[in-house]
């Protein structure tokens, strides 16, 4: 189960927590402890066979909607932290041993990428992950650790027509280590619209992926571990209408080497990396009586590809552990797309896109004396954008309509972290940090213009970086009960918001005709957001039985300042204002272990106008797993076991979507 850190082991000595490492890493920061972090061990991981479904276990975790890497489309795929403000693109850093996952043109993160048994654990960051990870991790970070040995093989099968494999582990050849992982999973998939509001127009949301991954690596010279991974993922799925669906691919190229610190010397770590992805849409208007679909847009290829490096010096010495890096992230890559259908055809073209980078510098230093343990860094990082561009044309006679080529631009921020933490006892800890981060806008929130149903929303190349502050103060108990407190204020500037700025039917610059029902929006950095909010959990055993519960209400409220007057006062769109998980585990018998793990959002809004409501939600799913041998396991679970109806989506017209109805699946688990 889910675990606040530090583990329950009295923290009173001048020693820092042990760690064992393997492939080309470095340990855990001494000073993360400081922070609100949370632990996801290769148990929690293994009851979800998608990932971002295993984050959730966490409430602090919000997908920008309640649909899953399941059913949504991976531009809303995007992950959030503490609910203060909810995007599409996440506004959260996603990193596999270090190599960033969110996607070089749009940020979102394709989970089907990484099969949740490829992983040995997940930690994440909660709060302004400013240090070493810089840009991105605006609401905190997400760290993936790959599994390094030992081997899982995983058959199950579902309603819906679902159906999953996957195989994953680590062998030593010599004095190499391979780490591979397959996966491939496939259903016919739901319907999101159901009920009397479903129309022969609805479809359901079918799915396809499949990944695979490689790593080797071996020992290099003067006690240096060097590790090269190569990954590969594809996937398509459906819109939930006829004829809509997307289809994404990627590759993901790493190197690294890496030296513990020890007495004779400092630890450093240098890493390479280069994602390539492509994303394809098509984006249908529906009519009012959702019995028919027309053409909208066709986004036939969105070709991006993002470069970084890092290098990083570690050194430990009587007490203290410092830390200093350079890093450099570019991103490049365009929008191809075909729009404005009449006639039986689209009758024009769209190129759209540009450049970005960030390089950034930091240096974070921790001091542990006694009970206490006090941290502190700072960052500095020059980002621009460029090479933009925005071409639409003619295709019956290839004249050029529109041609913007906005002016190239760049700027400075910088940021830092500072925390204690004091232990009260064996079993008690005080913390308290403060932080600040920033968030570049995406390529694609600069450049692509998109459509859902019949509403549009515009891009803006005026878009400067987000940027948050925050505190926060937190008790943690690790005796027989498992118990954390955390209070967090925090303040967002300049968040990148989708504003409404007009209704149809009408005629707009730019964005040509909104239909009736549809809306026009345009990203903008709307204002601020500020949020004050708790987070309590808790976790006891009792013999056989095993309890955990955990809780999250966050108040945010925007003031749109000058840009978006209209939503000062209102709560960011899909923000729930509270998040529940509760579960238990309860080993029957020697073999048979029954679990239960539900989770309850209260209402949030659909729209940045609060106008629709998507209500309040509570799902419940159970598992038995039945234990044959040593290696091998029979499971069954039911997911939302009560069928419980939980609106995902709500258009200008009242029709709502929903997230998946109760799913019964079968499986098979051997591990070695």
């Amino acid at each position: 189960m889910f675990q606040d850190l530090p583990p329950p082991v009295p923290l009173v000595t001048p020693t820092v927590e042990q760690v064992v490492i393997t492939g080309a890493r470095l340990p855990s920061a001494a000073g993360e402890v400081a922070f609100a972090r949370v632990r996801l061990d290769a148990g929690d991981l293994a009851r979800n066979p998608r990932l971002d479904e295993a984050l959730r276990q966490v409430p602090a975790v919000s997908l920008f909607r309640r649909t899953t890497s399941l059913s949504a489309n991976p531009t809303t795929q995007g992950i959030n932290l503490r609910a203060i403000a909810p995007s599409g693109a996440g506004r959260t850093l996603v990193t596999l041993d270090g190599v960033p996952l969110n996607d070089p043109f749009g940020g979102w993160v394709i989970w089907s990428q990484v099969p949740p048994e490829s992983l040995q654990g997940v930690d994440l960051v909660r709060g302004g992950g400013s240090g070493p990870w810089g840009a991105g991790a605006l609401t905190g970070v997400i760290r993936l650790a790959e599994r390094d040995q030992g081997a899982v093989l995983g058959l199950s099968a579902g309603e819906d027509g679902g159906r999953r494999a996957v195989a994953s582990g680590g062998v030593m050849a010599g004095p190499l280590r391979v780490v591979a992982a397959v996966a491939a999973e496939e259903s016919d998939g739901y319907l999101a619209v159901r009920g009397t509001r479903a129309g022969a127009a609805d479809v359901p949301l079918d799915y396809s992926s499949r990944s695979a991954a490689v790593r080797l690596e071996g020992p290099g010279p003067r006690g240096t571990v060097i590790a090269a991974r190569a990954g590969l993922y594809d996937e398509t799925r459906g819109g939930g209408l006829a004829d809509v669906g997307s289809a994404v691919q990627g590759t993901l190229l790493s190197l690294a080497a890496a030296r513990l610190p020890d007495a004779g010397g400092p630890g450093f770590r240098v890493l390479v990396w280069r994602h390539e992805s492509d994303l394809a849409n098509r984006f249908d208007a529906i009519a009012a009586d959702r019995s028919t679909t027309t053409p909208a847009s066709v986004q036939y290829g969105s070709p991006a590809t993002g470069w970084g490096a890092t290098v990083t010096g570690r050194r430990t010495r009587a007490g203290w552990e410092v830390e200093a890096g350079l890093d450099a992230r570019r991103f490049e890559g365009e929008t191809r797309e075909l729009f404005r259908f009449m006639g039986g055809s689209f009758t024009r073209g769209r190129l759209a896109g540009g450049e970005s980078a960030v390089t950034g510098a930091y240096i974070d230093a921790a001091w542990r004396g006694g009970p206490w343990l006090l941290v502190g860094g700072i960052r500095a990082d020059h980002w621009s954008f460029g090479a933009s561009l925005r071409r639409e044309t003619d295709l019956a006679n290839g004249a050029t309509l529109l041609d913007l080529q906005p002016a190239d631009r760049s700027g400075e921020v910088m940021t830092g972290r500072a925390a204690l933490r004091r232990e009260l006892g064996e079993e008690l800890a005080l913390r308290l940090a403060t932080y600040s981060s920033f968030r570049p806008p995406t390529l694609n929130e600069l450049h692509r213009p998109f459509r859902v149903g019949n509403d549009i929303t515009e891009a803006n190349t005026a878009l400067v970086p987000e940027r948050l502050e925050g505190i926060e103060l937190g008790l943690e108990g690790y005796g027989t009960l498992r118990w954390t407190a955390t209070i967090f204020v925090t303040r967002l500037s300049d968040p990148v918001t989708n504003v409404t700025i007009g209704q149809g039917p009408g005629t707009f610059p730019v964005a040509g005709f909104i239909p009736a029902g549809g809306v026009l929006r345009q990203r903008r950095n709307a204002g601020r957001i500020e949020a004050v909010g708790v987070e309590i959990s808790a976790h006891r055993d009792f013999g056989p039985l095993s309890l955990r519960s955990a809780a999250s209400l966050t108040d945010a409220e925007v003031d749109g300042g000058a840009v978006a007057p209209q939503l000062t006062g209102l709560r960011p769109a899909q923000a729930p204002e509270w998040s529940v998980t509760f579960g238990a585990d309860w080993r029957a018998t020697a073999r048979l272990t029954l679990s239960a793990d539900g989770r309850h959002e209260s209402q949030r809004f659909e729209d940045d106008l609060n106008s629709r409501v998507l209500a309040a939600a509570t799902t419940l799913d159970a598992r038995a797993r039945y234990r044959l041998s040593t290696s091998a396991e029979v499971w069954a679970a039911a997911d939302n076991l009560f069928d419980a109806e939980a609106p995902a989506g709500v258009t200008a017209d009242g029709v709502q979507s929903l997230a998946p109805p109760r799913t019964l699946r079968l499986g098979l688990t051997l591990t070695y």
